[in-house]
């Protein structure tokens, strides 16, 4: 069998330079680029992507649509790591752990899309406890979430370590309109049946997430406790490599929660905290934004597709 051929579309943006790295030295795959003269070149971009066997897509939604419309080669294979289809039917999700069978889905799957960074946190969190009927699907869900400036792209990078760094904010929110493009996602791939209030933020870090979700427990299930969301949890992670949920004693003796706390792993932290003599509880989510929210996904899926894991 020859040796699959790997083609980077956008190998230049935070996701693109991330996979990139991971995969230079990889001796069961050819890794393509394109010329620096060619990457904006529709004719060498379609040429490539149709001569691959997997195409990872690290490009600006438009372009990613654009560039799976050039695809001629039945063939070929995609992991797109834009937005552009992660609600679309006729694609896999990425998110291996969010369902026992969705890493043999993604395995077989001709077109995949990896999850957005703060959905993989959000949807970790929300599904097992919809599935088990632990949290109603109509619950009003709000998400809190910070990220590192890399969130943003080569233009947050600029912004925090370029020359006018001294300038950069130290911590903004956004989205203050509601309508960012994660929250259909979430909807979607979590189970909920109405859409969830999402505030998402950046602070003056490199990368790393924190991401958290209260919960009223007189809205839950009868009889519900912070103990049957920790067992849901535990269970529903069990056999997983890459998603941790912390042990229940751990998560009630938190005092604080550092987004940075998995830079460079490839993994996410699930944690269930807060005061429950109050009839209230935290769910939250730490993990790299630039890892499991985006290049250790797209890697994890292409390994999958490959057969690696």
């Amino acid at each position: 069998m020859s040796t699959p051929l790997v083609f980077i579309d956008g190998d230049q943006g935070t996701t693109g330079l991330q996979i990139q790295q991971r995969l230079h030295s990889r001796s069961d795959l050819q890794l393509v680029t394109l010329a620096p003269e060619h990457r904006k070149d529709p004719h060498h971009r379609a040429e490539a992507i149709n001569a691959c066997d997997i195409a990872l897509l690290c490009l600006p939604d438009a372009a990613a649509r654009d560039a799976v419309a050039s695809i001629e080669n039945p063939a070929v294979r995609v992991i797109d790591a834009s937005s552009a289809h992660r609600t679309h039917p006729d694609w896999t999700y990425g998110f291996a752990e969010m369902h026992p069978q969705q890493a043999q889905r993604i395995a077989h799957s001709r077109r995949v899309s990896n999850p957005g960074c703060y959905p993989t946190g959000a949807i970790a969190l929300l599904r097992p406890l919809i599935e088990a009927g632990l949290l109603p699907r109509d619950y009003p869900v709000t998400i809190n979430a910070v990220s590192g400036y890399s969130g943003q792209g080569r233009a947050g990078v600029e912004a925090y370590e370029g020359p006018n760094a001294a300038q950069a904010t130290p911590f903004q929110v956004y989205g203050v309109q509601l309508t960012h493009k994660h929250v259909p996602e979430i909807e979607q791939h979590s189970g909920l049946s109405q859409r969830p209030l999402f505030v998402p933020a950046y602070g003056a870090f490199r990368q790393g997430i924190v991401l958290s979700i209260p919960l009223q427990l007189r809205l839950l299930a009868p009889g519900v406790d912070a103990r049957h969301l920790q067992a849901c949890l535990d269970s529903y992670y069990a056999e997983t490599r890459h998603v941790q949920v912390l042990p229940a004693a751990e998560g009630q003796a938190l005092t604080h929660l550092d987004p940075q706390a998995l830079n460079g792993s490839d993994d996410v932290r699930l944690m269930v905290c807060g005061d429950e003599h109050s009839g209230q509880v935290l769910l939250a989510a730490v993990f790299d934004n630039l890892g499991k929210g985006a290049a250790g996904a797209a890697v994890q899926n292409l390994d999958l597709m490959l057969g690696a894991l």
